[in-house]
């Protein structure tokens, strides 16, 4: 457990080093483009130099850590590593491996045509369980997301993805598809929301075959720092879950460091 411990304390150390002189990625004047709506992969991308770093907080003490940097202005590469009850009480229950995300642009926004990214992500969501071998909600696994923006009341973005699991020691290995939109309300804030279809998550094990909605507020405080409120399963999908959606909050910071 100590070794796990020192690998989120590593992480978040060095990204402290480069988390000044950062910019806000909600609102319209936003000037990072975000690459993740609540669970949703979409298709931003850092731009090459730049480094990010994320947590989020999620019920049962979940706490994840993640660190992204813009290898090539095409090319994004990411760790991330959590643990459960990291809040609380009793001991820590620290994922089995660090995710992975790895993205690709393979095409920029065009006024007729979306921007597509082609990634993969390892890291799922929630406690993992081990009697069969995948979080409570499953890594993305390998993705391929289009996202187009439009001016309407200033700027809404829809995006569109389908994704494959490698999670699938539960006999769910059905391709998902995903849905989502994002709205600006002003120079500094954003809305998001999206749809999990769970199609690689609806035979009963964990899943109750309804899907996931997700819903979100984003909001650039200060230079550097992006903070978010999540609604989560909206739509009371896991069978464990007996009063419904849950709340999670999350907070990013960016900056270009080459």
């Amino acid at each position: 457990m100590k070794v796990k411990l020192l690998i989120l304390v590593f992480i978040f150390t060095i990204t402290l080093n480069f988390s000044m002189m950062a910019q806000g990625s909600a609102g319209s004047k936003s000037e990072i483009e975000p690459r993740t709506l609540v669970d949703m992969n979409i298709a931003g991308i850092l731009q090459r130099g730049m480094f990010a770093i994320g947590t989020e907080q999620l019920p049962e003490g979940v706490f994840i850590l993640k660190m992204d940097v813009g290898v090539f202005n095409q090319f994004n590469f990411g760790i991330s590593y959590g643990a459960a009850n990291f809040v609380g009480k009793g001991e820590m229950k620290f994922y089995k491996y660090p995710g992975v995300n790895v993205r690709f642009r393979i095409f920029d926004e065009e006024p007729s045509f979306p921007a597509m990214v082609l990634g993969f992500d390892s890291q799922g969501k929630g406690e993992y369980l081990d009697s069969i071998r995948r979080f409570e909600v499953k890594s993305p696994g390998f993705f391929l997301v289009a996202s187009k923006n439009f001016n309407f009341m200033g700027l809404m973005s829809l995006h569109g993805s389908l994704n494959y699991s490698l999670e699938t020691s539960d006999q769910d290995k059905n391709l998902n598809i995903i849905v989502g939109v994002e709205k600006t309300l002003g120079s500094q804030v954003s809305i998001v929301a999206e749809y999990d279809f769970g199609l690689n998550d609806d035979e009963n094990r964990v899943g109750r075959g309804r899907g996931y909605l997700n819903a979100g507020i984003r909001w650039s405080i200060a230079k550097g720092l992006t903070i978010g409120f999540d609604f989560r399963n909206l739509t009371n999908n896991r069978i464990s879950d007996t009063f419904g959606g849950d709340r999670a909050f999350r907070l990013e910071f960016a900056s270009m460091i080459f």
